[in-house]
């Protein structure tokens, strides 16, 4: 069970998500919620490598840990979240996205990437699960793109949130293999930002030119402009990179979609 001190519970008919009703789920308690169950599934099922990147194991998952992975979703949805705390609120809705996506996963298991899990398109993307209403927080339906591009980015503007949610994919940002918590949810989105950009599908200087993921060409102004992505870079490189990087331009932006499968 997830165990949450003061936020409400809340009961009622699933109604559409809109962007200006999403507002209403800005953090304004100080509620605090238990994510133990979340933290134990990420501990067993996510596998780190050599190079501190995060694998899952996603066929384990769908047969050992799925009814406990579908419990925490339901709780998290019988949630008020506007009365968490501001660093509770940015630690569920991470929570809750990649709870949501890993559940996809193993709901469409197995498959080569999830833009092949045609659920609905839109947005930034043409192909995959983003769109579809899938989940339902405090009575709203809500998709995995209301809860990154709403929610997380409309409403707590931080760009490190970009290093905690993860997209399935090889190219993503890891999956963090403990839950985030109102009190570890800054120094993991910085432990994690740091692995990334340290790592070449974060960040790449080669002949004096840097290649970095697309994450920093789509949402470059969370970063504060395009202008302002090598200061970024170098505040999270190691002494070595940030070299490089400090004289180096920036060239291409890629991605790799493959799932981040074992």
């Amino acid at each position: 069970m997830l165990g949450l001190a003061g936020a409400g519970v809340i009961a009622m008919g699933a109604r559409p998500a809109s962007a200006s009703g999403l507002a209403a789920f800005a953090p304004a308690g100080a509620a605090s919620l238990d994510h133990t169950a979340f933290d134990q599934l990420l501990q067993r099922y996510v596998k780190p490598d050599k190079s501190r990147y995060n694998r899952v194991d996603y066929k384990s998952l769908g047969r050992d840990g799925a009814a406990v992975l579908k419990s925490y979703i339901s709780e998290l949805s019988s949630i008020n979240p506007a009365g968490l705390s501001r660093n509770e609120g940015h630690a569920f809705w991470i929570n809750l996205y990649n709870a949501k996506t890993l559940e996809v996963i193993i709901d469409h298991y197995p498959v080569a990437s999830i833009r092949d899990i045609k659920l609905g398109g839109g947005g930034l993307f043409k192909t995959g699960p983003w769109s579809r209403k899938i989940m339902v927080v405090g009575g709203v339906e809500l998709s995995l793109d209301d809860v990154e591009h709403e929610i997380v980015r409309a409403l707590f503007k931080d760009p490190m949130s970009h290093y905690g949610l993860n997209c399935a994919s090889y190219s993503c940002p890891n999956l963090a293999a403990r839950a985030y918590t109102g009190g570890n949810v800054d120094a993991l989105l910085a432990e994690n930002a740091r692995d990334y950009v340290n790592h070449p599908r974060g960040v790449t200087v080669s002949d004096d030119e840097i290649t970095a993921s697309k994450i920093y060409s789509w949402y470059a102004d969370d970063f504060g402009g395009k202008g302002a992505l090598k200061a970024h870079w170098k505040s999270l490189a190691s002494a070595d990179l940030a070299q490089r990087i400090d004289t180096a331009s920036v060239g291409s932006f890629v991605y790799d979609w493959s799932l981040n499968d074992v």
